[in-house]
């Protein structure tokens, strides 16, 4: 069983101005057996209050899966990859690569978003965009790669291919 955070990270979403879409496919997506959503929450846009959030889910509630939506694009409030990125202390880049290169071939404009992905302690965090289309397309690429990653975090081994 993988435990599952999901992290909105939208202000007009944490004032009720708009639902959370994203969060909803998400959930919808990690909708298998394998995984448990243990945590689930919305929260403004701002480096403090996400990387609080990431470290409290890593840290105390030992979740093997956070996945975020939102905050990854190029806008002044677009903050997600960098309150991340204090956060780590590995960085996953090929997760965000490969995101960006398949999603490419929907739309160019995939280039634009800053996903990224990383480890803290047994915990994998990964990044998405906030759009739900966006998200969805993320999903098909990554869910597939998941279950390994969090067995190599969790047993130290598979490294073999």
């Amino acid at each position: 069983m993988i435990t599952l955070g999901i992290l909105t990270i939208s202000t007009s979403a944490s004032q009720g101005d708009r639902i959370d879409s994203s969060g909803e496919i998400i959930k919808e997506g990690f909708g298998s057996p394998l995984f448990r959503l243990e945590a689930y929450e919305v929260v403004p846009d701002g480096i403090d209050v996400i990387e609080r959030k990431l470290r409290y889910w890593a840290d105390r509630l030992k979740l093997n899966l956070v996945v975020t939506t939102g905050g990854t694009g190029l806008g002044p409030s677009d903050v997600t990859p960098e309150a991340c990125k204090k956060v780590f202390d590995k960085e996953v880049p090929g997760l965000g690569e490969v995101m960006r290169a398949k999603t490419f071939e929907k739309t160019p404009l995939s280039v634009l978003s800053r996903s990224v992905a990383g480890i803290r302690k047994t915990t994998l965090i990964v990044t998405l965009p906030g759009s739900p289309k966006a998200v969805k397309e993320c999903l098909e690429v990554i869910i597939p790669i998941i279950p390994h990653a969090i067995e190599i975090l969790n047993n130290d081994r598979g490294h073999g291919r």
